[in-house]
């Protein structure tokens, strides 16, 4: 595992095997199966969590046959009252777009059940937990909205984690201990901070990806065959994502270390902000923030 710092989002320096422990006695109702619900899955399969406390409900037979054979959980055919019934979490994997009708449902169970009232994870995008709460029906239910991102697909996924005033500390772990099957998680205080994790985690990795596309073509223009270009980009991001990760020193401290005074790397260093790159990269951010307010007040308003 790689070291985590202590910030004022309260990164979690929990081990995996720590976190994950919660999920041996807990059952988990996947409502979605599709990409992040595939990778959350197999990430907590792989984290030694009883593949028997996993139920899947989709309406995709393929897709929940796939998930049997490779993972063994229990499948639930267009079934999500049978999926959540006596169940210590629902994840709520669905696209933001169906979330409200898909939750609504969730509600009615949940309001006609007399169990134990499991909590409720939500990792869709740009769908606020007062919304979801209305949905349910009322502003009872123990909520905790996520922001994972698309490395979640490889296990290094980053997440931001908001729990709302319902959220018991064991539900806190629990949910912890679902997202950090695919990565690294950070708690927030407050809610609106998601729509900066979107920004910077939910939006970044396509930001690496231009930045990748830019220098392999910059490489080839230099005269470097394609397939160089490539393989150079991909270790020499990897290289740096590395030595960020293992090394103590912030990420300004690092790239003064690597710039030598009159060298090749600060005539590329001084190129970047003669053209301004940090207040464009500022720029971008809140235009990402922005627009994650933009598409969450949409969504609210469409699903009364």
């Amino acid at each position: 595992l790689v070291r985590i710092y202590h910030s004022t989002l309260h990164w979690s320096t929990a081990t995996l095997e720590d976190k994950i422990c919660p999920m041996k006695n807990s059952t988990i109702a996947f409502i979605g199966g599709g990409n992040m619900a595939y990778s959350l899955i197999g990430g907590l399969v792989a984290g030694d969590c009883p593949a028997s406390n996993i139920r899947v409900a989709d309406p995709n037979n393929e897709t929940l046959e796939a998930m049997q054979q490779q993972f063994g959980i229990t499948p639930f055919p267009a079934d999500n009252p049978g999926a959540i019934a006596e169940v210590d979490a629902i994840v709520l994997a669905v696209k933001p777009q169906i979330l409200a009708t898909v939750t609504k449902e969730v509600g009615e169970v949940l309001q006609n059940s007399h169990g134990k009232a499991p909590l409720l994870i939500s990792i869709a995008a740009g769908v606020r937990t007062h919304d979801i709460e209305r949905w349910l029906g009322g502003d009872t239910q123990a909520v905790v909205r996520t922001m994972p991102n698309t490395p979640a697909l490889l296990q290094s996924s980053a997440t931001g984690l908001y729990a709302n005033r319902h959220v018991s500390e064991q539900q806190k772990n629990l949910a912890e201990s679902i997202l950090r099957a695919v990565g690294t998680t950070a708690w927030l205080e407050e809610e609106a901070q998601l729509d900066a994790v979107t920004a910077l985690s939910g939006s970044g990795p396509a930001y690496f990806f231009l930045f990748m596309e830019a220098m392999e073509a910059a490489a080839q223009e230099l005269g470097l065959p394609q397939e160089t270009a490539r393989m150079l980009t991909l270790q020499t991001a990897f290289g740096a994502a590395k030595m960020a990760l293992e090394r103590p020193e912030s990420s300004a401290e690092l790239r003064r270390k690597v710039t030598s005074p009159g060298g090749t790397t600060e005539a590329a260093i001084g190129s970047f902000q003669q053209q301004e790159l940090e207040a464009i990269v500022t720029q971008a951010m809140n235009a990402a923030r922005d627009r994650s307010i933009e598409l969450a007040d949409q969504l609210g308003k469409e699903n009364p």
